[in-house]
């Protein structure tokens, strides 16, 4: 029996309050109006003292509204029919598609169990090389990308989404303007990917609530479809508009705050979400890449910090381009050792050149003299940037070890580079050391004798 409820007591920003009894934490209810009727839900319980964040807002609410209790916390549906569909915050169709009511299924619930879960070993292909071949994602993995505003990150999570190699994509946007909204949209529409995506998306001027179930929203689906067998990935842009609606709410519950001003359980709610990547054992996973904007580019604002503790590294976005210092993928161990037998010396020989270079950068730009040395590392790191640094590049992780074997043997001989020989007598393109072209050399002057 739903419990029904006339007399609100206060009505503090989008938040009411009613004394009710034998309601639950996360409860729906309806706000029943003279301009109609909005969901609510229950976000404190204190004694009989029950406070709700009503979704449309709380325009037009008076004290002696109706609000009546549905029993139950926010649901969603899972069908195979979502494919190709486009959510709001609440669940409800945004493409102007019809309802989907069949096989509703809750949100917020617990992790997994990890007796369930099986460890990490299998690698999502991206076709980026600064992913696949120096940060290898995993599957069940959970990794942040830490940026900055005006970082292309929705560019990056939009090819993500059309070039790695998941059954299906579920894509939720939080406090989004409505062009990014857009620009996701035409581009998996565009590149063809629409058909196996599942978008939840919650736009600025939405309600703030229906942002914070929009993480909620998309793994409760994805658990789903992960336990049918098929390999979820889940993009989430951005955790730092979840952790401000939420720190919008605390304000407005009067809670104590705690660093910056956002609840003392932000670890808690953001662990939550990050906690439901799973790999599971005789069906399919979820794996969770989250874009984390840091205001001032500051990493230890409480929403990259706290992020950093719960995931298994990050991916840092600088200046168009995922950074190779700082950017790490704790798993990638864990698969880079069954790709192909060059997979680990490329990874970390190149970044090691790589580093040479940026300390050589420094010095041309101080006006130090180049030597022989610097001026090949001045080569290598410009076709190191354009060739495997640039998000446009969308080749195949053995394309990419090919074309770092090409970029190293067009600056560098093989023992400049440090490389194992058996390595470079296997992959090193042209010539292996000077004798083959002494030897050429020397038949082209008898030639011409």
């Amino acid at each position: 029996m739903k419990k029904v409820y006339n007399r609100i007591l206060s009505i503090v920003g989008n938040v009411i309050s009613v004394r009710a009894e034998a309601v639950s934490n996360e409860e729906l209810a309806e706000v029943r109006t003279r301009r109609g009727t909005s969901l609510a839900k229950v976000i404190k319980i204190e004694h009989d003292l029950v406070s709700l964040q009503v979704f449309a807002g709380s325009r037009g609410i008076s004290t002696d509204d109706e609000v009546r209790f549905l029993g139950s916390p926010m649901k969603v549906s899972f069908s195979e029919n979502m494919l190709g569909r486009i959510f709001d915050g609440s669940g409800k169709p945004r493409d102007k598609g019809p309802a989907l009511t069949e096989n509703l299924i809750e949100i917020g619930g617990p992790s997994v169990n990890p007796s369930k879960r099986i460890i990490p070993k299998r690698m999502i292909r991206t076709n980026i090389p600064m992913i696949d071949v120096f940060n290898s994602l995993v599957v069940s993995q959970k990794l942040p990308i830490f940026s900055v505003s005006g970082e292309p990150y929705n560019e990056l999570l939009a090819r993500i989404a059309l070039q790695t190699e998941v059954d299906m994509i579920i894509l939720g946007g939080i406090g989004l303007k409505f062009d990014e909204y857009m620009y996701f949209k035409n581009e998996l529409e565009k590149g063809g990917a629409l058909s196996r995506s599942i978008f939840f998306m919650h736009t600025a001027a939405d309600p703030v609530v229906e942002g914070l179930m929009v993480p909620d929203l998309c793994l409760a689906v994805a658990e789903q479809f992960a336990l049918a067998g098929k390999d979820v990935l889940v993009l989430l842009t951005d955790m730092t508009n979840f952790a401000d609606s939420m720190k919008e709410i605390a304000i407005t519950m009067e809670q104590v705050p705690s660093n910056r001003g956002y609840p003392g359980d932000l670890y808690t709610q953001l662990a939550s979400r990050y906690e439901k990547a799973v790999d599971f054992e005789g069906a399919g996973s979820v794996t969770v890449l989250a874009a984390t904007t840091m205001p001032g580019d500051d990493v230890t604002h409480p929403v990259p910090d706290n992020t950093g503790y719960i995931t298994e590294g990050q991916f840092y976005l600088r200046n168009g381009r995922i950074e190779p210092f700082g950017s790490l993928s704790r798993l990638k161990q864990q698969v880079n050792a069954d790709t192909r037998e060059d997979h680990r010396a490329i990874m970390d020989g190149m970044i090691q050149l790589y580093a040479q270079y940026i300390e050589t950068e420094e010095k041309r730009s101080m006006g130090f003299r180049m030597s022989d040395w610097d001026k090949k590392l001045l080569k290598y790191g410009g076709l190191f940037e354009s060739q495997m640094m640039d998000l446009s590049v969308n080749i195949s992780l053995e394309d990419a070890l090919d074309k770092g074997w090409e970029i190293l043997a067009s600056c560098f001989s093989p023992d400049e580079t440090g490389f194992r020989s058996e390595l470079v007598k296997k992959f090193w393109p042209g010539p292996k050391d000077g004798t083959e072209d002494q030897k050429a050399k020397k038949r082209s002057e008898k030639a011409e004798k």
